[in-house]
């Protein structure tokens, strides 16, 4: 087996991965990337991209109906789900093209195929052809990213009449590692994950979301926004349990004025397929529930994708909430490090990426990049979406630290009213004058909280902020309090 040398290796060409690989390359380090089929990982193919394109579709669909307020006379719309998808693979096309081309530019030298650590300093790359090659390195980088969770209930396919085996029921594992992602054989065709929702091609008659989190929610919208009939069926009390309550609030209105049902506190006992639809076996309030859709898709979360194999043969420390690294990505083995949504937590892009720039800068820069997990913005893309950075009023309290909050409304907002924008606010959490967390839901909100992002990493006050100048009229003057 023939071998080549590396400073690093990068296994996962994500966010996090190809991040790390172009940084530690344009610091002159000799870089080798690996990535199975997919430039750009989970974010580009399955996530981010794709979804925020159909979401932009959906959104403009909807607007055109606030246009007559405004002057503009439309007729009849309508809207082509063939088009639809058309833009949405044209932008991963797109954003597929731009992480090979950053990668090739910075002088990343990159192979598709798996790559397996096999010792520490050691990883054999098998291309698409079978054939094998050992690549060695200083550090190695695990970036293998995340996949949908299973749900902690079965999963009953439609048997049919004839005298066939039925595939057994899909189970959530109690094992130390997350179970295997369904199969083929026993996958339903009506039964979907946020993953092979995308693989459709026709828009659904009706939809069970069983999940009421930020991709449950994300996609209720897009489908909702299209007219499609959609429940979400959610097992906590709440809507996006770990945003400010007000804003989960704002949403849930916003969600039911488009025809959005909402289930929460309910318990899915069951999903059975049928040979028209699915039908979901539920609880609440200890009363049996029966809800049935075409399909029921499934957003359950996602988990990290892990090859024990490489993991067991080299003694690298992990759970089912994915490898364990310290705050400067390495794992409990010298020289093998991970990043993004393999380490679990907060599954996010720019929060994989600022990991990956961090390492970089770390192995073969002046070290001055810094990842601090307490900055990480979120953002939920609803309609209106949710934008947070830093702690939640509860969180702030349950430190036991005392508290102000500054608030600021969309409807005192002459540009946002202009725009009809619609309803929206922006909440700061204060303590001791510091800025400690903020919360911003409302048209523009992903665009708006990156300003009170930098205000938190710098650490403004509220002196600081109070004198701030902002543009009038502007939208961004929800920020100025």
């Amino acid at each position: 087996m023939s071998e080549e040398i590396f400073d690093m290796i990068v296994i996962g060409g994500g966010p996090g991965g190809h991040t790390a690989a172009e940084d530690a390359a344009r610091y002159g380090a000799r870089v080798c990337i690996v990535e199975k089929a997919q430039w750009g990982g989970t974010c580009t193919h399955r996530g981010c991209v794709p979804t925020k394109a159909l979401l932009v579709c959906s959104r403009h669909f909807a607007e055109l109906k606030k246009l007559n307020r405004l002057g503009i006379t439309t007729g009849a719309t309508e809207y082509d789900f063939n088009a639809i998808r058309r833009h949405r693979d044209q932008m991963v096309r797109i954003a597929a093209l731009g992480v090979e081309k950053s990668l090739k530019d910075a002088g990343v030298e990159m192979k598709v195929g798996e790559g397996k650590i096999v010792s520490p300093g050691e990883v054999v790359w098998t291309n698409p052809a079978g054939q094998s090659v050992a690549l060695t390195a200083r550090h190695i980088v695990i970036a293998w990213g995340s996949e949908p969770a299973l749900p902690p209930f079965s999963m009953t396919p439609h048997l049919s009449s004839s005298p066939q085996p039925s595939a057994p029921p899909i189970q959530a594992s109690a094992v130390s590692a997350p179970p295997p992602a369904p199969t083929p054989q026993h996958a339903s065709s009506r039964i979907v994950t946020s993953d092979t929702f995308l693989q459709l091609t026709t828009l659904p008659k009706s939809v069970l979301i069983i999940g009421g989190g930020v991709i449950g929610v994300e996609f209720a919208t897009f489908l909702a926004e299209l007219g499609v009939p959609v429940q979400i069926v959610e097992f906590l009390p709440v809507l996006l349990p770990y945003e400010e309550e007000e804003a989960a609030t704002l949403l849930l209105k916003e969600l039911n004025r488009i025809g959005v049902k909402v289930l929460t506190a309910t318990k899915v006992e069951d999903v059975r397929e049928g040979p028209e639809g699915v039908c979901i076996i539920a609880g609440k309030n200890g009363q049996p529930i029966e809800l049935t859709a075409e399909y029921a898709l499934l957003c359950t979360g996602r988990r990290p994708r892990l090859d024990e194999e490489s993991l067991i043969s080299t003694g690298i420390r992990y759970d089912r909430r994915g490898v364990a690294v310290d705050e400067r990505q390495e794992t409990n083995i010298a020289g093998i490090y991970a990043v993004g949504d393999v380490t679990g937590g907060i599954m996010l892009a720019h929060r994989a990426m600022q990991q990956g720039r961090a390492l970089a800068s770390r192995l073969f820069g002046d070290g001055s990049v810094v990842f601090r997990a307490d900055i990480v913005p979120s953002v939920t893309y609803s309609h209106p979406p949710i934008a947070r950075v830093g702690l939640t009023e509860l969180q702030a309290m349950k430190k036991g630290w005392s508290v102000e909050i500054v608030r600021t409304d969309y409807g005192a907002n002459i540009l946002a009213r202009t725009e009809l924008a619609g309803q929206g606010f922006a909440k700061f959490i204060f303590h001791k004058n510091n800025l400690v967390g903020a919360t911003i839901v409302g048209a523009g909100a992903p665009d708006l909280i990156a300003s009170l992002s930098l205000a938190l990493t710098t650490g403004a006050n509220l002196k600081t902020l109070k004198s701030w100048i902002i543009p009038h009229p502007a939208l961004s003057e929800i920020l100025k309090l």
